[in-house]
């Protein structure tokens, strides 16, 4: 991440999403606050209720303290 945020490489920021049920095959509906998304959680240990951070449609971290 750059010092203002956003990816060195896209220039997109990671944003804070709601994991709301586990679909299977690595993916979850999440809720990102401007709506329902299906994210990838893939690289993440998560489940309905965390809060997650998510970059590109991927969970990159679920944010701690949150269970």
């Amino acid at each position: 991440m750059s010092p203002e945020g956003s990816c060195f490489t896209c220039s997109d920021a990671a944003v804070p999403a709601r994991v709301v049920d586990l679909l299977g095959d690595g993916l979850a509906r999440a809720d990102t606050g401007a709506g329902p998304a299906e994210i990838s959680v893939a690289l993440v240990d998560v489940r309905p209720g965390d809060l997650v951070l998510v970059h590109a449609g991927e969970a990159i971290a679920r944010i701690e303290g949150d269970r």
